[in-house]
């Protein structure tokens, strides 16, 4: 909760390593069920979090934008049409998922390495900014408040 909500949110723009889910589709190591969705949301994060931090900058109350929010919203919910699709496409539902070419690549070193450090990494990093922000309003709306002393 110390930690600077820039560098938070920069930290996001990593995330444009997600690409790699598209050429592991096309050597067919990835299913398109899964690989487009997680690389496409990862991309779309990874290059949007510069511009949300130079917003930052400018405006230190942005962060309390709806962009804002916004912006750590769908990268939380990037991580669970991730995990949805992950699922879907793993072999465990047969009839919902025709085809060879599963998600178990992900189990694997070195793609293990997403599902198990470097998606919980993240999404630790946009439910801390999320919580400062919280906090912040939190304690905005208790000074603004009369006191109301007996």
């Amino acid at each position: 909760m110390a930690l600077d909500i820039r560098l938070l949110t920069m930290l996001q723009h990593w995330r444009v390593v997600g690409f790699a889910f598209l050429p592991l589709y096309g050597f067919g190591v990835l299913p398109g069920l899964f690989a487009w969705p997680a690389g496409l949301g990862d991309v779309a994060v990874g290059l949007t979090a510069p511009f949300v931090v130079a917003a930052l900058v400018r405006r230190p109350g942005f962060a309390g934008s709806r962009r804002f929010l916004a912006f750590h919203l769908l990268g939380i919910l990037d991580f669970a049409v991730a995990a949805g699709t992950a699922t879907l496409s793993s072999g465990a539902f047969p009839s919902l998922h025709a085809g060879p070419l599963t998600s178990v690549a992900m189990e694997v070193w070195p793609l293990s390495i997403f599902p198990t450090f470097i998606v919980p990494l993240f999404l630790m990093a946009h439910l801390a900014v999320l919580f400062q922000v919280l906090a912040r309003r939190d304690q905005a709306a208790r000074s603004a408040a009369p006191a109301t002393g007996r």
